[in-house]
């Protein structure tokens, strides 16, 4: 069995189990995943604490 990496399985069980309503809710987490990321470094807090 190869090794795939998670977002390649992720793809095949989306692809396999037509669960194309998740699309949209793992984007979202990444998205919000890397605004929290973003907002730990201290010059863009301000630009993200103002947009919230």
């Amino acid at each position: 069995m190869e090794n795939k990496s998670l977002l390649f399985e992720l793809w095949d069980f989306l692809k396999v189990r037509k669960r194309w309503w998740l699309l949209p809710i793992i984007i979202l987490l990444l998205i919000v995943g890397f605004f929290i990321i973003l907002g730990q470094s201290s010059s863009l807090s301000p630009i993200l604490y103002a947009m919230g």
